[in-house]
């Protein structure tokens, strides 16, 4: 079953030193050493193939508006595999390798390749029950595991390791969280979630609110809605944890226009989408005074439903611990667990275009 790639653009991954490649099993995609863009080179169109998921930069409109239509097609897929199961992906194996906890991430990858007729192996808290504890690198895991997969699906605790994945391995990888780095297949399926519950992505308003340092899906939001025309951001957060310099720049160069705030309710009420995050306990450390003095500052009650506009929506990438009331889960404007949901969508489609194209 040969593998065809989709018209999806690459990420800017460095150039892979060549190592001999043994010939696959007939049955067995395998994927030759690509040949990346330097990151001096042009932005990519969707014309070129996709071989990872590693960065939300790395997508322009055309390919975004393909792996939504795609998206939408799995919702179909979906509806129907009570049915009759999918075999769009059948005799394949996807692998997922997580240094950090998830909960939605791996269980949505692994109902996606589930869904469409694939097979998984998994290994959850690689970094205490694997070689990793032994004191293996990660690239020698990566050399390892595509031995036994067709595609991997990696979260890791250190920022850029999903590249350091990406330019060792010859089988395709998915960023699926690099510590504080980035989360691309979060902003995809926030950015689709956006689409579905507002009708529109040009044009929005959008308030991203709480750990802002810290939080990769805000990071991978911003660069991914800054695809947009007539877009306006606005940060809520405390002192501590505010949005880095990087991302502000960003926006600048592509001329999104910004704000901080320091008014929550304020900003309820001009904005289309709010996007609460929790304060990351597990990024301060031994700073637990400065975790103390963040957590809770800014929270969605009740309160900041009543100025919202009627047809703006609450979104967060979960797990919520108290910046979201339970109260407002009954609130029709609540999306976040539709926002979940939409999360099995994308990561089918991801791995339908992945593996098999369009």
């Amino acid at each position: 079953m040969a593998a065809v790639r989709a018209t999806l653009p690459h990420p800017l991954l460095p150039t892979r030193s060549w190592r001999p490649q043994l010939k696959p099993f007939p049955s067995i995609p395998r994927r030759a050493v690509a040949a990346f863009a330097a990151p001096s080179s042009p932005p990519l169109t969707a014309s070129l193939r996709l071989g990872d998921v590693i960065e939300a930069q790395q997508f322009d409109r055309p390919a975004l508006n393909e792996i939504f239509e795609v998206a939408r097609e799995m919702e179909a897929v979906e509806r129907g595999s009570h049915g009759s199961r999918s075999r769009v992906l059948e005799g394949y194996l996807m692998a997922t390798l997580f240094y950090e906890p998830s909960t939605r991430t791996r269980l949505s990858f692994e109902a996606a390749m589930r869904r469409l007729g694939g097979e998984v192996l998994t290994t959850e808290n690689a970094r205490e029950f694997s070689s990793a504890a032994k004191g293996e690198t990660l690239e020698d895991t990566i050399r390892t595991v595509e031995g036994y997969s067709d595609i991997i699906v990696l979260r890791h605790f250190e920022s850029g390791a999903a590249r350091r994945a990406a330019a060792t391995a010859d089988i395709p990888v998915i960023n699926a969280g690099d510590g504080p780095g980035q989360h691309p297949t979060q902003s995809l399926l926030d950015v689709y979630t956006i689409e579905r519950e507002i009708g529109r992505l040009d044009g929005i308003k959008l308030g991203l609110v709480g750990d802002l340092a810290n939080g990769r899906t805000v990071r991978s939001l911003a660069y991914l809605i800054s695809k947009y025309q007539n877009v306006k951001i606005y940060f809520v957060s405390p002192d501590v944890v505010k949005m880095k310099d990087d991302i502000k720049e960003h926006l600048t160069s592509q001329g999104v226009e910004w704000e901080e705030s320091s008014n929550l309710l304020e900003m309820a009420s001009k904005c289309d989408v709010i996007y609460q995050t929790r304060i990351q306990k597990e990024r301060f450390g031994e700073r637990i005074d400065q975790y103390e003095a963040a957590r809770g500052k800014y929270i969605v009650d009740k309160k900041v439903l009543s100025v919202m506009p009627k047809h703006a929506v609450i979104m967060h990438p979960l797990p919520r611990l108290d910046e979201i009331t339970v109260d407002v889960d009954s609130d029709p404007r609540a999306a976040y667990f539709r926002q979940a949901k939409n999360g099995l969508y994308i990561r089918m489609a991801l791995l339908k275009l992945l593996l098999v194209g369009r």
